[in-house]
């Protein structure tokens, strides 16, 4: 090889060598380097089961000593970090460190120089070695007295999950010249001692009832290993039953359900027998009341014997002054005085008052009165939040099409604005990025959205007449009012914004949300119209081209301004002879330049929407007792029915679209539209790794005044949380029409199908893998003239399928995520050629970075 050419290979690969040399640099440094003479580096803690593996993920936990953490199972970047400074400084550093942040300065470590006895080392700011022994970890020094304790942890923790017979044999193999020990642990878990029959004593028939009433879901079964955790949780689920019924005081002491083990006859089957007994008399347990109900509204604790007291419909109220109207207090409470205590209702009403914005609960109290243990007495004790409160705050933000951006927010929200704690919240906000030029692919343009917003919101159903009755405080119930406007700029053809809507909310209980919005109304008003072919140019070439090859004589009309482009194209759609007479790539172009055509009657589209949303959410996503969450979020929305009943006067919508109906000269839309997005997820290993499935069907029907669904209605493929082998607006779609993909790209259709598969792993609890598969694609109801049209004996094979890995970076409160997809199977490609996997290109993945899970 010659000089030249070395010379040039090595600027080629130079990345590389240097990220290898630097690997190996860092291998090199002794991982030993500060451990003592005659102790030992603890490296690796090995199980092995001499009848096979039980828990094999959980007995790890229970080992006292683990060796240095290792980055992605490599390397120990840590210990490494640690060990890169000099060793004379650990003693002074490890004490340092032991003082409060504001404490450590110069003079302290000066301090600490002199105690030991290193006066030369005064003025020194040691800044890298504190940092380097900040973020680094000490080695972790093998302590054979914990290799014993570890066993005695694990054989207790089998014997507790229903091994009893467990045996732990534990060794230390000692490594003297590399100064490097390894802990092995020989675990002899036997058969678990089952549950033969179970059994139950309680004495007290209301208590036996209300625990027969869900006998099935009773924990503890019998042929099940007999399991000490299940019992606790068993104990734990009765505690919740019975207190919801009443019975507050119950098992308060831990001491009135126990469980007895025969182990008599065997070892390996026991029967098991629950007992319930409030004493050894077996008196009868009490059901609580709920006896006076107090909320005190004053500024600190010392205010409340100053206040004056109200009260309505049995709930008694203390205020210092008539800042809130009493109904506005009354409305969170759900308790009522009589009733029979619920722990759900007490936990609810403090959920509401926090809901409302406008107080904060400095303090509550649950008392049994001393004459009658069986009624309890509460007291809420709220101070007001500040009339104003005013937030600045910038997000970063990314997506495929906008890049990184940067959205700066104003918020100012005024509180208790007519005295039934409503709050009014004055928002201005903006994002800021770029995008890709529809101009010139390879440069990038600037974008931006500024919006504000005005809501206005309601503790309450804002409806004239009494809603309490109706829909129980309990749904928390509440109302806002929102108007607001923007102005965008994303592809030159930029739009201006109104919107505004009246919403009802209400929260079943913890997982199912209701939410209705009515007159929801938005005008979007599209700038810079006449120049939508220079912001699409591939639309230009398309319609050129077949201006040209329909009539060069019109084609010249055009290029000499005697005729629009409009009026041109409006002539060819019109022509049924010149489209019969179209065959091959003639055909393929004129379907190419019809679809350019609905393209621009969409993006150039002034709508006005006026319509009612009902929106059903069903979610156990975050909640304890469900192991394998379910979400599903169905939506349905129609709209424009009201303007059709009262207007009739039509306008010309576009060369496509023709005819339409309008209000103050701009188009209304009707259509009736649904969305359902419906997941699940699994949790594998004892929660640590996790399948998540998602099916999204959207259908939007256009109707009436409508041809067309409008563009901010549409749907589209593509991005990091849909089919992420291909980006928004990358060319998947519609169904396997063979446009070109230039013009086919900013298609928008009316049918969606969206099928997601996604396998996630941990690797440490920073970083997270993933694998995952996406399929779908977009169709039209109706057939535009190119097989767009949704069969139900073709769209599966229309769907694009697309798969690839991931890599989650958990950042404080932010997962950080990015995935490389592949594309598998492309309907849009000429038959033969669909299955594009054979082309793979494992270095040229679809990277998709953004934040948090795509679903």
């Amino acid at each position: 090889m010659s000089r030249k050419h070395f010379s040039k290979y090595f600027q080629k690969y130079y990345l590389f060598f240097s990220s290898a040399m630097t690997v190996l640099f860092l291998y090199a440094c002794s991982t030993t380097k500060k451990v003592p003479q005659g102790e030992y580096l603890l490296t690796k803690n090995t199980f092995k089961f001499q009848d096979g593996k039980v828990y094999d993920d959980e007995i790890p936990n229970y080992v006292s000593q683990k060796p240095n953490k290792k980055a992605l199972y490599l390397f120990p970047v840590g210990l490494w970090f640690y060990n890169s400074t000099s060793p004379k400084y650990d003693s002074i550093l490890n004490e340092y460190m032991t003082y409060p942040s504001d404490m450590r300065d110069q003079k302290l470590r000066d301090s600490l120089f002199i105690k030991y006895k290193h006066p030369e080392y005064t003025g020194k700011s040691l800044f890298f070695e504190r940092f380097m022994h900040n973020i680094g970890q000490p080695p972790v020094i093998l302590d054979q007295g914990k290799t014993e304790t570890s066993a005695n942890s694990i054989r207790k923790f089998l014997v507790y999950r229903g091994y009893w017979d467990t045996d732990v044999k534990f060794s230390n193999d000692l490594d003297s010249a590399a100064k490097k020990a390894q802990s092995n642990y020989l675990i002899t878990h036997k058969d678990a001692t089952k549950i033969s029959d179970y059994y139950y004593n309680i004495p007290d028939p209301a208590i036996k009832g209300i625990y027969e009433e869900d006998l099935n879901k009773s924990l503890i079964k019998g042929k099940n290993i007999l399991d000490q955790s299940v019992l606790e949780k068993e104990v734990q689920r009765i505690n919740e039953v019975m207190k919801n019924r009443g019975y507050y005081k119950f098992n308060s002491s831990n001491e009135d359900i126990y469980f007895t083990a025969d182990t008599l006859q065997s070892r390996k089957n026991v029967p098991l027998t629950m007992d319930i007994h409030k004493d050894s008399v077996d008196s009868p347990f009490k059901q609580t009341t709920i006896g006076d109900i107090k909320v005190h509204l004053l500024g600190k604790l010392a205010d409340t014997a100053n206040t004056v007291k109200d009260s309505l419909l049995g709930i008694n109220f203390y205020k210092l002054d008539d800042q809130y109207k009493i109904r506005s207090l009354w409305r969170p409470v759900i308790l009522k005085k009589g009733e029979i205590y619920d722990q759900k209702n007490l936990d609810l009403t403090k959920r509401n008052i926090a809901a409302m914005n406008n107080f904060s609960i400095i303090k509550y109290d649950e008392n049994l009165r001393k004459e009658n243990d069986s009624i309890l007495d509460i007291s809420y004790y709220l101070a007001p939040l500040s009339k104003y409160d005013f937030k600045v705050s910038t997000d970063i933000n990314y997506s495929q099409i906008l890049n990184f951006g940067i959205s700066p927010s104003v918020d100012l929200t005024s509180r208790n604005v007519f005295g039934g704690a409503e709050n009014l919240t004055t928002s201005l906000s903006g994002t800021f990025g770029s995008v890709t030029s529809t101009k010139d692919p390879s440069k990038r343009d600037l974008a931006y959205e500024i919006s504000a917003q005005v809501s206005l919101n309601f503790p309450r159903l804002l409806l004239p007449f009494k809603t309490w009755k109706l829909i129980p405080k309990k749904y928390s119930p509440n109302s806002s009012i929102i108007l607001g406007t923007s102005v965008q700029d994303n592809i030159g053809l930029g739009r201006i914004n109104f919107n505004g809507s009246l919403n009802y909310f209400a929260n079943v209980n913890d997982v199912v949300t209701h939410r209705l919005s009515l007159f929801n109304s938005q005008l979007s008003l599209t700038r810079n119209k006449d120049k939508y072919y220079d912001f699409f140019p591939a639309d230009r070439d398309v319609r050129n081209e077949l201006f040209q090859s329909y009539s060069p004589t019109l084609y010249q009309d055009f290029i000499d301004n005697k005729i629009s482009s409009d009026d041109l194209s409006a002539l060819i759609v019109s022509d049924g002879n010149y489209q019969n007479s179209l065959s091959g790539d003639q055909l393929t172009l004129y379907n190419t330049f019809l679809q350019s055509l609905i393209n621009k009657d969409r993006q150039t589209q002034d709508v006005l929407i006026s319509s009612m949303i009902y929106n059903f959410i069903y979610n156990e996503i975050g909640k304890k007792d469900r192991p394998n969450p379910f979400y599903l979020n169905a939506k349905v929305e129609t709209a424009g029915n009201i303007f059709s009943l009262f207007n009739s006067k039509e306008k010309i919508d576009g060369v496509v679209s023709g005819k339409t109906r309008s209000i103050f000269n701009i188009p209304y839309s009707q259509f009736v539209k649904f969305d359902i997005d419906v997941r699940k997820y699994f949790s594998l290993f004892n929660g640590k790794h996790t399948l998540a499935l998602r099916q999204f069907i959207g259908v939007g029907i256009p109707y009436g005044n409508s041809s067309s669904m409008p563009f901010v209605r549409s749907y589209f493929n593509g991005g990091s949380n849909d089919i992420r082998a291909w980006r928004v607006f990358g060319g998947l779609g519609p169904a396997d029409s063979q446009l070109d993909e230039k013009v086919r790209s900013y298609i928008m259709d009316n049918i969606k199908l969206t099928t997601n598969i996604e396998y996630r792993l941990p690797f440490t609890k920073m970083f997270e893998g993933a694998a995952f598969v996406d399929a779908g694609n977009i169709w039209s109801l109706k057939d535009n003239g190119f097989g767009d049209d949704f069969k139900f004996k073709k769209f599966l094979s229309q769907m694009g399928v697309g798969t690839g890995l991931g890599l989650r970076i958990n950042v404080a409160y932010i997962t950080l995520r990015l995935d490389a997809a592949y594309k598998v199977y492309d309907p849009n490609q000429p038959s033969g050629d669909r299955w594009v996997i054979k082309n793979w290109k494992p270095l040229q993945p679809v990277l998709n970075f953004a934040f948090g899970y795509p679903f």
